[in-house]
């Protein structure tokens, strides 16, 4: 499976861990930036090509870092097609991508510890959509709005 990530400066040290985890696990790795530490670089700025590489199925998911995962989630959920979420938890890491697909996993850096973060990547990436009638209808209901609110 192919994996992007992505992390501005407080996401930097936990995205650095997750990408030796995840090559370790055999995933196929891409690292969407930021490729140094640097304080003054913006989430939005850093999503962009990540969001850009999930809509454009570059790769199968993607993993964003923030401080809190609320500002890249935000973002990454401007771009059609992409469907991120901020997740604490494992529950709502499998249940997202089970239920809504989710695409794009969103977490706070200075939030959760690595360990837990290592956990509900785990759960998100081995996770896949299960195409009831029910989840596919709620999708593609969530899909026509977004194509309806698309200027």
């Amino acid at each position: 499976m192919k994996i992007g990530l992505a992390a501005d400066h407080a996401g930097f040290e936990q995205k650095q861990y997750l990408i030796k985890q995840l090559r370790d696990a055999g995933y196929e790795v891409t690292d969407y930036g930021a490729h140094q530490y640097d304080a003054q670089d913006d989430y939005p700025d850093i999503i962009i090509p990540l969001a850009q590489a999930v809509a454009n199925k570059e790769v199968e998911r993607g993993i964003a870092v923030c401080g809190s995962g609320v500002g890249v989630s935000v973002a990454a959920n401007k771009f059609p097609g992409v469907r991120a979420a901020l997740i604490t938890e494992s529950y709502s890491a499998h249940q997202g991508v089970e239920h809504d697909d989710l695409n794009l996993l969103c977490v706070g850096g200075r939030v959760i510890g690595p360990m837990l973060i290592w956990e509900i990547v785990q759960s998100f990436l081995k996770a896949q959509f299960l195409k009831e009638e029910r989840f596919q209808r709620r999708l593609d209901k969530v899909i026509a709005l977004e194509k309806k609110n698309k200027s």
